[in-house]
């Protein structure tokens, strides 16, 4: 049977124990992205279905979008998609065996944020045209 008394057991380090770097920070990003996008994900299909019920509801659902806070919250989802989406490309280029040295590291972690931030700026940038 396991042993349940874990008061004499030393606790493993965290984050309070390592100082933050680029790399993990975009790692926690990276899943916290992931989760806010299967709630965004459930923002649109409500939107859908709104729509499909009828026009006084999709007009409910289309003035909480559409209002300050909706846009904010829009314009974070569209942010964690092109984040997700460009850090996900740094990892399958991991997975090739490249980039590993710190240097690379970071470069590419920059590079990522950079490409994240331009595509977020481009693509309201369309959306307003």
């Amino acid at each position: 049977m396991a042993d349940v008394n874990r008061g004499n057991r030393p606790l493993s380090p965290h984050l309070t124990v390592y100082r933050p770097y680029l790399s993990m920070m975009m790692s926690i990003t990276h899943r916290i992205t992931g989760v806010a996008l299967t709630l965004g994900l459930g923002l649109i299909i409500c939107w859908f279905l709104a729509a499909a019920i009828g026009p006084e509801v999709f007009a409910l659902a289309d003035a909480a979008l559409t209002s300050i806070i909706g846009l904010i919250v829009l314009v974070g989802s569209l942010w964690a998609l092109w984040y997700h989406f460009a850090n996900g490309l740094r990892h399958l280029w991991w997975d090739t065996g490249h980039g590993f040295d710190l240097r690379q590291v970071h470069i590419t972690g920059l590079i990522a944020l950079a490409v994240s931030v331009l595509l977020t700026a481009l693509t309201v940038g369309f959306a307003l045209l």
